[in-house]
């Protein structure tokens, strides 16, 4: 068994005598629950502990105690709380001395972290041994890859009793709805993007009817040849129906297979096999469509977009090229992905000039090598994008992404009428499109209509809640906005998602700051740029250092940053550093450069508590007619 106190190293730097009264009563706690369930405490790492036990359900009616003795200290205590995460596997061990090693104690090690606060995990192999032997619930949070470990481990949440009115399973709205992908039995193996691309035209299909929340492709493609029981998938996904099956293709005949699962009964509530020809493809796509808002009770309104429409038919290949660079584009946008991504649109194109949604492909990634990797001179590529967009939308002006493009083009030219007119229309086209909601709650920050961005924020997040980006910008957002009720669960959520990764430690490093501990945030910061230096830089730490008083070393590094990322650097985040360094004169001059080469995001600077000084100058009036936002 593995122990660890959540917050013990950042309350060590800024309150020593509080950080010692918390080992002293973990000590006290756990000393009597160790004696009476036989176990041992080999070491202590820090605040973290290294027990063993003689069995696996004394281990876990241990931890259960453990955590039952620490609510109630909790409770009663006026001292900082204990917050402890608890994490065990069985295996053997090898004993040097009083101490032991071995694989197992690794993994146990690994395990720990996945726990929630006030939580128990446990590796699949100690779960085998106490799931009949013990009164507790668990959730299956399945196979995990733990650093230095070549193979994943099975990983179980245990749900005590205190938790176990909370573990039942939450009445989901069957309207909200996951495409798994589609299982491709065709005997030619290599006809496998027909399944992908089958699975991502229902989405799209479904995604257009109204009433219907349709989980991003992103969030589902992890689950293909899964092994997870449905009902795991749904709790995962937070959905109450599902859709799955099968397609073969043989030649140009298809045989598919779609049944629709209602996930509390595991009924089906509709099913149907199609044998087509592959010209009919897009005709079944629609039927499915009209059989599913038939099975929900979803009224189609036919005069508005006619979201089950046939569409105009696209070349295969071109699809999967399409669909290859939306993945590179939204996965996680760095210069090589994002060129790579623009080889796989400008592919799609050139296979099928009629395919819209590769020239919308084509208009989001240039904009995004202007914005974030200075492609050119911004009059070169804003006209590139704004031909692609302008393509995709003739080609299909029902296509909800060309739309989003579009918008996206209007926005960074600060034309913010249009480009509400144009989210708000790919929205309208499209409810489930995670990614304009993403676009157009950033917009509506820019303008400090925060009670409006938020929701497009949180929406973004639950139509795509098993890709990182969504959770990230929505911790970006509540970071500026010094939201730390509401940040917490989202930092929590991109743990489960990407626990060892940069944005999990930027995404603490915004908790840590909202809460005022400077020290633990410039810790996090730090983290986040050793393991991603090209993604991350490091000019939140300036903010940091000067907000715990250390001007000069501030200053410093801001130097560095400038020198060594030059025009990499986000102008809003320098502008920033200025601000709590005191210098307004610098920070302006950073801010009215920015507006003037469009390069310039203002929903930290607009929307900030901390910054409020900034905004009372007299050059902030001056600075939004400049970016139409008067």
């Amino acid at each position: 068994m593995f122990t660890d106190l959540e917050g013990y190293t950042p309350l060590s730097h800024t309150d020593e005598a509080g950080a010692l009264q918390l080992l002293e009563a973990q000590e006290r706690l756990l000393t009597p629950v160790l004696s009476a369930f036989r176990g041992r405490k080999v070491k202590s790492i820090g605040d973290g502990l290294l027990m063993e036990f003689p069995n696996a359900r004394d281990a876990v009616e241990a931890a259960v105690e453990f955590q039952r003795s620490i609510r109630e200290y909790n409770k009663s205590s006026t001292h900082p709380p204990l917050r402890m995460r608890i994490g065990i596997h069985v295996g053997d061990v090898e004993a040097r001395g009083d101490d032991i090693l071995g694989d197992a104690v690794n993994i146990a090690a690994r395990i720990e972290p996945l726990s929630e606060v006030g939580g128990v995990c446990l590796s699949a192999q100690a779960f085998d041994q106490v799931h009949n032997k013990v009164g507790y619930g668990s959730e299956k949070l399945g196979p995990r890859i733990l650093k230095g470990l070549a193979d994943p481990v099975g990983v179980y949440r245990l749900i005590p009793p205190w938790q176990a009115s909370d573990a039942s399973p939450p009445s989901v709205d069957p309207n909200r709805l996951a495409v798994l992908p589609f299982a491709n039995i065709s005997p030619d193996p290599s006809d496998e993007y027909f399944a992908e691309g089958l699975t991502e035209e229902l989405i799209t299909v479904l995604s257009r009817l109204p009433g219907l929340q349709v989980i991003a492709r992103t969030s589902v493609v992890p689950y293909k040849g899964t092994s997870k029981p449905l009902s795991q998938i749904a709790s995962e996904l937070q959905v109450g129906s599902i859709l799955e099956g099968s397609v073969r293709k043989a030649g140009n005949r298809l045989r598919i297979t779609a049944q629709l699962i209602d996930v509390p009964s595991q009924a089906h509530k509709w099913a149907n096999s199609y044998d087509r020809n592959l010209d009919d493809i897009f005709a079944v796509q629609s039927d499915v469509a009209e059989r599913i808002a038939s099975a929900l009770r979803i009224t189609v309104e036919r005069p508005k977009h006619r979201p089950t429409e046939a569409r105009a038919p696209v070349n295969p290949e071109s699809y999967l090229a399409y669909l290859r660079g939306r993945t590179l584009l939204y996965a996680a946008p760095s210069s090589d992905k994002l060129v790579r991504a623009r080889e796989q649109f400008e592919l799609a194109a050139a296979l099928d000039p009629t395919n819209a949604r590769a020239f919308s492909g084509l208009a989001d990634v240039v904009t995004w090598l202007g914005w974030t990797h200075k492609l050119g001179p911004r009059d070169a590529w804003v006209g590139e994008s704004r031909a692609h967009a302008a393509r995709a939308a003739e080609l299909d002006p029902n296509l909800a992404e060309a739309h989003c493009s579009l918008a996206m083009i209007l926005w960074d030219d600060w034309d913010f009428v249009s480009a509400e007119r144009e989210f708000q229309l790919a929205v309208s086209l499209n409810p489930s499109y995670a990614v304009a909601h993403h676009h157009y709650g950033a917009m509506l920050l820019d303008g400090g209509r925060v009670g409006e961005a938020l929701p497009h924020l949180a929406l973004s997040q639950a139509l795509d809640p098993q890709d990182v980006t969504p959770a990230f910008y929505r911790v970006f957002a509540l970071g500026a906005l010094e939201r730390a009720d509401e940040l917490g669960p989202v930092v929590e959520h991109l743990a489960r998602l990407a626990p060892d990764s940069g944005a999990h430690h930027v995404g603490l490093a915004w908790l840590y700051y909202t809460r005022g501990e400077f020290a633990a945030s410039l810790q996090e910061v730090r983290r986040a740029y050793e393991l991603n230096p090209d993604d991350y830089d490091r000019v939140p730490a300036v903010w940091l250092l000067a907000l715990q008083g250390q001007p000069d070393d501030a200053r410093q590094l801001l130097e560095q940053e400038i020198s060594r990322r030059k025009d990499r650097l986000d102008r809003a985040n320098v502008a920033v550093a200025y601000a709590f360094l005191g210098d307004f004169d610098s920070a302006y001059r950073v801010l009215f450069r920015a507006a003037e080469e469009h390069d310039l995001a203002l929903q930290m600077v607009r929307n900030s508590p901390r910054l409020e000084p900034l905004r009372r100058d007299a050059r902030f009036p001056e600075l939004l007619p400049r970016m139409n936002l008067a």
